[in-house]
């Protein structure tokens, strides 16, 4: 049982040059102290001079010199007993006078880190028999992904002057269009893959909906919409599809079945309609959910969370609510960039936002910071007087692609999923606050009568 436990079985000159590398090899240093626990390493000496190794990294966080090394070596040993300073001098002296790294480097490196990573696996899988019982099922799938994914990063890092020409290439964003022609213009395309959009606005504004528009208008490109709905059964986010790509009321679907059936059907992209209990999902959740469908070949090029504030934090006990939600939208971006397709989610606003003209930043509830993540943010402004009237507004508060502090008049008619930006006044969001609502109520209803005189279709 003692050779499963620690690197005996590979014998003295094996462990001996294995320190030899973690001492001269910072990036493999950098791999193994993932996985390595020092009593995988089977004489004491070696066990000693290692943890001084990682000692020094975890205090300075840099990889000690050989003079460094040599300094703590003659310092830094008082507490062990004198036979162990003496077998650590003598060999740090044989590691000095070998200089180069071993013949066997790589035989060495594949088989320790072989090693340690099996060994944290099988701690991993008797952790999971403890969550197992507890039902933590999404817990069960994240310690054994952090376990498989321990050690395994090989890349040394960017390379400032052999990978010059590669970061003058142009990469490309795919961007998936948001039907909006106005602010896909702004948006050089629309939202790019990789990318996060966050939809703002207070409760009862339409957030939803205007997902819901996002996810149509991707799947009337040919594109495929994973959604993600925390908060309304699947089968109302699938009636608003319909009622977003075929136009017919809401309240009108069951009759026009068979209308609604026919358009649908030809659609090249496919949609996906995963419901989750509010607050029962995590974000490890949603990944294994996307790991699952790609097995089963559906590979998604939009990704919408219906949304962001109702994920179950992973840490709930720990941290405040706004440090959870930050991390939620920082990893929400992480499932948009390993998925390399845009990710589209919506957050509530504060009290403030409830009636405001405009919604800016500062009315973003709990965590401000949990946008600074975003590559587009965009707020969605309706008072009571704009729900009665189909109309409202769009803030574009932020663009990583071009210019942002835009207003746009909408008009969104809730009754079929219908949302069109009109184009811009040139009023700033601290104009349209300080006009009059009479003022720009009759002004908005005008340019909407002169936007349907002329046709207009964004």
């Amino acid at each position: 049982m003692e050779q499963e436990k620690n690197f005996s079985r590979f014998g003295k000159n094996f462990q001996e040059d294995l320190c030899h590398l973690i001492v001269n090899d910072r990036s493999f240093a950098d791999q193994i102290f993932e996985v390595l626990d020092l009593n995988f390493l089977e004489l004491k000496h070696l066990r000693v001079f290692v943890g001084k190794v990682k000692e020094y990294r975890k205090k300075y966080g840099v990889h000690p010199t050989s003079n460094i090394m040599l300094s703590i070596i003659r310092t830094g040993l008082d507490a062990e007993a004198e036979s162990v300073k003496v077998r650590i001098r003598e060999y740090y002296a044989r590691v000095l006078a070998a200089g180069q790294i071993p013949d066997s480097a790589d035989f060495i490196k594949d088989t320790a880190l072989d090693f340690c990573k099996k060994q944290k696996l099988k701690e991993a899988l008797i952790k999971s028999v403890d969550l197992i019982k507890s039902s933590s099922f999404d817990e069960v799938s994240k310690v054994i992904d952090n376990a498989l994914k321990l050690g395994s990063d090989n890349t040394l890092g960017y390379d400032y002057l052999a990978d010059f020409e590669a970061r003058f290439v142009k990469k490309a964003r795919d961007p998936v269009t948001t039907g909006w022609q106005d602010i896909d213009d702004i948006a050089k395309g629309g939202l790019g893959k990789g990318e996060l959009g966050v939809v703002v606005a207070p409760t009862g504004a339409g957030k939803s909906m205007v997902l819901v528009h996002l996810g149509a208008q991707a799947l009337k490109a040919g594109k495929n919409v994973l959604h993600y709905t925390l908060e309304l059964a699947d089968t109302v986010v699938a009636n608003r599809y319909d009622s977003a790509i075929t136009g017919v009321e809401l309240k009108n679907l069951t009759i026009f079945k068979e209308k609604i059936y026919d358009e649908i059907k030809d659609i090249q992209g496919k949609l996906i309609v995963k419901e989750y209990p509010t607050r029962s999902a995590s974000i490890q959740t949603i990944k294994n959910h996307v790991e699952k469908l790609k097995r089963r070949d559906f590979t998604p090029d939009m990704i919408i969370v219906d949304y962001g504030d109702l994920i179950r934090p992973e840490n709930s006990r720990k941290d405040e609510k706004r440090h959870q939600l930050e991390t939620i939208y920082e990893e929400l971006r992480g499932i948009a960039q390993i998925c390399e397709c845009p990710l589209w989610t919506a957050s509530q606003t504060n009290r403030s936002g409830l009636n405001a003209e405009v919604i800016t930043m500062e009315s973003i509830s709990e965590a401000f910071n949990k946008c600074f993540v975003a590559d587009f943010i965009f707020t969605v402004s309706r008072t009571v007087e704009d729900k009665n009237t189909n109309q409202g507004r769009i803030f574009v508060a932020k663009n990583r692609n071009g210019p942002d502090g835009l207003v746009y008049p909408i008009f969104m008619d809730t009754s079929n999923v219908k949302i069109k930006v009109l184009p811009k006044t040139g009023e700033t969001a601290n104009d349209i606050i300080q006009k009059s609502s009479a003022e720009r109520l009759a002004n908005l209803k005008e340019k909407y009568a002169v936007f349907k005189r002329e046709g207009g279709n964004k």
